[in-house]
């Protein structure tokens, strides 16, 4: 059971990656580079301080930077430690049909993606929070993680199930944040 879903995850990644044109390829590896996203995490920053104030905003940084400690450690122990499922950029069999647009892929393990997670947390946690002023911007957020998990699949790096668990994963660490984050605002709003 479990060897015919890898090798049904195979099959989906090799059809979705080759699904890639060059056309399309320069806008895949800038959109999967987290550094060209540092502006849109400064703009969804200053919504939230624009929403509370100083001392709460530093809180919620606290929380948000122990969100993506939290899912980057939990990927590395998926990667390195519990699963060790190989990227396909270093299965053998695929190489030669598949589409990788960076020279380096990453490290050996891939399951499950950080990028993903990440931005799947970030998407829920930041939704969640900006809800009241931005009730739609949860919608867009979600759209923009998911175009980051596909853009794993594009340049080469992850498989499908990487990206599913890792969205799931980052889904469930943002919202878990978000209520952290209600719990001390309002244990330390009253101090």
């Amino acid at each position: 059971m479990l060897d015919q879903l890898v090798q049904y995850d195979k099959e989906l990644f090799l059809f979705l990656n080759n699904l890639g044109s060059t056309s399309w390829d320069a806008f895949w590896v800038f959109y999967t580079d987290k550094v060209h996203w540092v502006p849109f995490y400064v703009i969804l920053l200053f919504l939230m301080y624009k929403k509370l104030n100083t001392k709460m905003f530093v809180l919620t940084l606290v929380v948000i930077a122990l969100m993506i400690l939290f899912t980057d450690q939990v990927t590395n122990l998926f990667k390195k430690v519990l699963v060790k499922r190989l990227r396909p950029c270093h299965e053998d069999e695929l190489v030669q049909a598949m589409r990788l647009l960076k020279s380096w892929c990453g490290g050996q393990y891939g399951y499950f993606s950080g990028h993903a997670s990440n931005s799947m947390a970030v998407a829920i946690f930041s939704g969640l929070m900006l809800r009241y002023k931005y009730k739609y911007l949860i919608y867009f957020l979600i759209i923009w993680a998911l175009a980051m998990a596909y853009s794993r699949i594009y340049i080469g790096v992850h498989y499908p199930l990487d990206v599913v668990s890792g969205m799931i994963f980052g889904a469930l660490s943002g919202y878990l944040f978000y209520k952290l984050d209600k719990y001390l605002q309002s244990r330390f709003q009253l101090k």
